[in-house]
């Protein structure tokens, strides 16, 4: 455990070992009320885009992609290449989409390629952004607090896979109208 603002927060670890060294850091978060906030506020937007879907169907990108589509959310992929991913016309990045400011972020990608995107993203005002296990590292945690994002963002573990559902069932204006394509 961490504090940060006063508030006791759960920290990530990481581990970092070389060929001559090991050493562990702990980086602090948002409380869990606070994440779990954070995440309402991410699956209440009218708008989604998804950073790190490909053509490659066993990717957690697609994967995520296909979890807003199933669900009839209005959903755009970002990809810097592809023209189409899973019958959706892509955005080349997130200042291609119609409305930043009203569009939640999924991101999955490599930590280096997922500074870019929060940079991005915090320029162009992206109210929540959700970066998945995996898209993250120690410079990611970094940015996050070093730029006040603690409260747009979540990061440090839950999976949209796993928790999307059970947390759209606690909301109840996520009928699900709003979102439809």
């Amino acid at each position: 455990m961490a504090r940060l603002g006063g508030k006791i927060t759960q920290g990530l670890r990481y581990k970092l070992s070389f060929g001559f060294a090991s050493f562990s850091r702990t980086t602090a978060r948002p409380d869990m009320a606070d994440l779990e906030q954070i995440k309402k506020t991410f699956l209440s937007s009218p708008n989604f885009a998804v950073v790190g879907a490909s053509k490659d169907k066993t990717k957690f990108g697609t994967k995520i992609l296909q979890w807003y589509q199933a669900r009839n959310f209005k959903v755009t992929p970002v990809h810097p290449k592809e023209g189409e991913l899973e019958g959706l016309a892509t955005v080349s990045s997130l200042k291609e989409l119609a409305s930043p400011s009203t569009t939640s972020v999924s991101v999955v990608t490599p930590a280096k390629v997922t500074l870019n995107v929060l940079k991005e993203a915090k320029e162009l005002g992206v109210p929540a952004l959700w970066i998945q296990p995996g898209a993250e590292g120690p410079e990611i945690a970094d940015y996050i607090k070093e730029n006040g994002l603690e409260n747009r963002v979540v990061y440090g573990g839950p999976c949209l896979l796993v928790q999307g559902d059970g947390i759209r069932q606690k909301l109840p204006e996520l009928s699900g109208i709003h979102h439809l394509k």
